[in-house]
C-alpha cells in the first residue's frame, strides 16, 4: 500500500505528538505502580490500520525518537518497534479481523512484545540491570494498563489516518445482498 504525502505528514505528527504525550505526560502517571505505555500501542495500531511495511517503518522511526531520551540505549526500541508495527500490519493484511474487541488483542500482544523484546534485548546486549520478580508483575502491569486503554487510542489514531489512508479493496466488506429467496426483500 502506498501512503500519500498527507499521510506521511500526518504519521509524523502522530509519531512525534505520542513521543512527546509518553514523554511528559502519560510517564508521569502511574497506575497499579506502573505507568502506560502508549509508543507500542500507537505503533500496533499505525500498522493495523496502515500495513505491515507502513507500520515497520513507523515503529523504526518513532523508536529512534525513544531512544533519543537519555535512559534508552540506542537502537534497541527502533529494533522492537519495527517488529511490533509489521506483525500488527501482517495480521490485518492475513486475516483481516471484524471483531470490534480486535484492537484490545492486538493492544496487548504488541505491549507485551514490545516489554519482552527490549528486557531481552537489554540482556543480550549486557545492559546492568536488576532481573527479578518485579520486571515480570510490571511487564504484566502494564500489558494490563495497556489493555486497558488500547479502545480509545485505537479510536484515535483510527480517526487521525482512516481519511488518508488510500482505500485498500481486501479491506472492503462485503454487502449482504437480498434476494427474493430472503426473508428481508419482502416488505
Amino acid at each position: 500500500m502506498t501512503v500519500s504525502g498527507a499521510s506521511v505528514f500526518r504519521l509524523a505528527l502522530l509519531g512525534l505528538l505520542a513521543w512527546l504525550l509518553q514523554l511528559t505526560v502519560v510517564s508521569q502517571i502511574t497506575i497499579f505502580g506502573v505507568p502506560a505505555d502508549l509508543t507500542p500501542l500507537v505503533v500496533a495500531f499505525v500498522g493495523y490500520i496502515a500495513g505491515s511495511t507502513t507500520g515497520a517503518v513507523f515503529g523504526f522511526a518513532l523508536g529512534m525518537f525513544v531512544d533519543l531520551t537519555p535512559e534508552h540505549t540506542l537502537g534497541v526500541n527502533s529494533l522492537v518497534f519495527t517488529a511490533v508495527g509489521y506483525l500488527a500490519g501482517r495480521i490485518r493484511e492475513l486475516r483481516d479481523p471484524a471483531h470490534g474487541l480486535a484492537p484490545v488483542v492486538v493492544g496487548a500482544a504488541a505491549t507485551a512484545i514490545a516489554a519482552v523484546g527490549f528486557a531481552l534485548l537489554q540482556f543480550l546486549l549486557g545492559v546492568k540491570a536488576p532481573v527479578s520478580l518485579l520486571l515480570l508483575r510490571d511487564t504484566l502491569m502494564i500489558v494490563l494498563l495497556n489493555t486497558l486503554i488500547a479502545l480509545p487510542v485505537y479510536a484515535l489514531v483510527h480517526r487521525l489516518l482512516a481519511t488518508f489512508l488510500p482505500d485498500d479493496p481486501r479491506r472492503r466488506r462485503r454487502r449482504a445482498y437480498t434476494t427474493r429467496l430472503s426473508p428481508l426483500s419482502r416488505a
